[in-house]
């Protein structure tokens, strides 16, 4: 199921799939989502929320996997992967992609107030609390503090903002 608000301005060049497996794609009032983005359910039944005022920029792809949720005013700059999912790789006499997934780490959250610099890869289970600030290629794998400015380390932030 799709739920687009009325005011969302969408591309015609970017490409949002239904679900086969029942995820739900919500976009708030007055998101923007800027050309060649692609939401694709995949590898999971999580649901993609994005946040009234967000901003999602061009080459971004976001995966429902075990679901993303994207708060308010989330600016996401071009070229992001949100990949909350994780192939099985334990069987060396199965070939990867016929082993399917691993189970949840939680999913991917995304709080209010959050801008995400270009080319970042935020992987399942990674939580950018409110009023963070992801510098351009990281990668974020855990739980970013609210307010920190974060450039790759996602244990380790450099600051806060004032």
């Amino acid at each position: 199921m799709i739920e687009i608000h009325q005011s969302a301005l969408i591309s015609p060049n970017s490409d949002i799939e239904p679900s086969k497996k029942g995820s739900k794609i919500a976009i708030g009032e007055n998101v923007i989502i800027d050309s060649f983005v692609k939401i694709k359910p995949a590898g999971g039944k999580g649901s993609i929320i994005i946040g009234d005022g967000s901003i999602i920029n061009s080459g971004c792809v976001i995966y429902s996997g075990n679901g993303v949720t994207i708060g308010k005013n989330v600016a996401i700059a071009a070229n992001c992967t949100l990949a909350p999912v994780n192939h099985k790789y334990e069987n060396k006499d199965i070939q990867i992609v016929d082993q399917g997934f691993s189970c949840s780490k939680g999913g991917i959250i995304i709080e209010d107030d959050v801008w995400i610099g270009a080319g970042v890869v935020i992987l399942d289970g990674a939580i950018i609390r409110k009023g963070c600030v992801v510098g351009a290629l990281s990668l974020v794998r855990g739980e970013l503090p609210e307010y920190s400015i974060n450039v790759g380390n996602p244990i380790k932030s450099l600051g806060f903002r004032k």
